[in-house]
């Protein structure tokens, strides 16, 4: 009798070969220019599509297993914070804020880069990068809908979380995060790739996600820390991807290059201009600090990214330009940015406040060369014209960078007493910057960012008011409409931190749990 042959099982390599690249084919009755119509649009030259190699070898049924594991252990403990009452477990309720600020600025943000990534893996002819673009699609949908089911608790308690995507859309400040993502998902697929992939995954990721997730720790958040612990695994192979893209290009034509590097170039400053908010959140939001922005942007990018592009170096490619000034910023950008908020929370969707004198004093020994001179003054007087009742609030609209959209708060390199301006007269209008950096991206594609929605153009155009108001009727109040369309509430929602609402609320539930205990 004849005996059965058993199949040979194939090896992982076999295995994920037959999954992936097996389910290519070559079209037969359409032109390869016709499919994939932007693969030549931004002058890249890709010879062979089949160098392109995954480390990870992930197949999908692999995928879903893993993912199903994370997600069983990740809402297990959300659940059990939630019943629990973990909110009241964090520092103190000025932490929330920094809730509100991730919420509402980064959260949407893992949507926009789920669809982005899911539109240039269509793009692309090769197998390989069209199932990597697949499952990092998969892992950014993930990420947006596990980071709001784990805030979504804080919602039942405090203010500002309520219209977290309406606020991303329209309030002034989320701008900045909203274009950095609008500009590269309106990018060719390959500037998308270097600009998400590498760029922001690769060089810059760890400064946002580790300062959030290590900040959530050190101050009781274990809802938020879990859900970054979840993902990490998940930026493990984003990071692998990132820089799989880069040396896949470069190795394909020697005429890649200049692109590639002037895309580095662009997005690493780009992307550290929407890391304003982390460094802001690190260095002023978080009750208990983990480490200054300072410290985190040496250890992260001077010395991981200076590795980096040493690697890079045999490829040709060099440090992004904007590394200097960078470096000459990272003693002030804090610092600045939080006294524009000081200044303008009146119109945030999170509450202010002036640091106490413990943390002025860590702030002065994390920067010993500008703290004191330039910053802790300012603070001082606010905190002393505060308790005579004269709480400072600009009602007047700031200056946008036409090209990163943040206020014209940033100095000028090397003298943080002088405002860093610059402008460019196109087409009969003068558009401000501020920098050369984003000044120089104008330059290069001035069509596309002539189109930039900056709010406060928007709001004195009239465009920012609920339908139907009036800005000529009596008694016409600009800010609170402009709240209104925000759906915000003057006071509950915004204002100094000290006697607001989710200040007495927190105190008074913690005091009651802490004496049911």
């Amino acid at each position: 009798m004849d005996m059965q042959a058993t199949k040979k099982k194939l090896g992982l390599k076999e295995r994920y070969q037959v999954m992936t690249r097996g389910l290519d084919w070559t079209p037969s009755y359409q032109k390869m220019e016709d499919i994939y119509p932007y693969v030549a649009y931004e002058g890249i030259k890709i010879h062979d599509w089949d160098k392109w190699e995954d480390p990870f070898r992930l197949t999908m049924d692999a995928y879903w297993k893993y993912q199903a594991e994370k997600e069983r252990k990740l809402y297990a403990i959300i659940d059990a914070y939630a019943q629990n009452n973990g909110h009241l477990s964090v520092t103190d309720a000025r932490y929330i804020n920094t809730v509100k600020l991730f919420l509402t600025g980064v959260s949407p943000l893992e949507y926009m880069a789920h669809r982005g990534f899911a539109h240039a893996g269509r793009q692309f002819p090769g197998a390989g990068p069209r199932v990597a673009c697949l499952m990092q699609s998969l892992d950014e949908i993930r990420h947006a809908q596990t980071q709001i089911h784990a805030l979504s608790n804080y919602n039942k308690h405090y203010n500002g979380l309520h219209e977290f995507r309406h606020m991303h859309d329209r309030v002034w400040y989320l701008s900045v995060p909203k274009s950095f993502f609008d500009d590269a998902v309106t990018a060719g697929p390959f500037e998308f790739m270097v600009a998400i992939g590498f760029s922001f995954e690769y060089v810059l990721t760890n400064l946002l996600f580790v300062p959030f997730v290590s900040g959530a720790a050190y101050n009781g958040d274990m809802s938020t820390m879990t859900f970054g612990f979840s993902a990490q695994s998940d930026e493990a192979r984003h990071m692998t991807l990132g820089l799989e893209v880069i040396k896949f290009i470069l190795e394909q034509d020697p005429a890649n290059l200049p692109i590639v590097q002037r895309w580095i170039d662009k997005w690493t400053w780009r992307g550290y201009r929407v890391l304003t908010l982390v460094a802001m959140m690190m260095d002023y939001m978080l009750p208990k600090r983990t480490m200054s922005w300072k410290e985190a942007w040496e250890v992260y990018f001077e010395e991981n990214g200076g590795a980096l592009f040493k690697d890079l170096a045999r490829y040709g490619i060099t440090m992004p330009k904007c590394a200097e000034t960078i470096a000459l910023e990272k003693d002030h950008l804090s610092h600045q940015a939080w006294g524009t908020f000081y200044n303008y929370g009146a119109a945030a969707a999170f509450h202010t406040w002036v640091p106490e004198k413990d943390e002025m004093d860590w702030l002065a020994a994390k920067y010993p060369e500008s703290f004191d001179k330039y910053y802790r003054p300012r603070l001082e007087y606010w905190r002393e014209q505060a308790a005579k009742g004269n709480r400072f609030y600009n009602k007047t609209l700031p200056m946008l960078c036409q090209t990163c959209q943040i206020p014209m708060l940033f100095t000028e390199p090397g003298d943080p007493t002088k405002i860093c301006y610059r402008e460019v007269d196109y087409k009969d209008n003068k558009y401000h910057f501020c920098s050369d950096h984003c000044k120089e991206i104008f330059e290069h594609e001035p069509e596309k960012y002539i189109q930039s929605w900056l709010p406060v153009h928007q709001i004195y155009q009239g465009n920012c008011f609920p339908e139907g108001t009036d800005p000529t009727g009596e008694g016409f109040d600009p800010l609170a409409a402009v709240l209104q369309y925000y759906h915000l509430e003057f006071g509950r929602d915004n204002l100094d931190f000290e006697g607001s609402e989710d200040q007495k609320n927190f105190d008074t539930w913690r005091g009651m749990a802490t004496k049911n205990v």
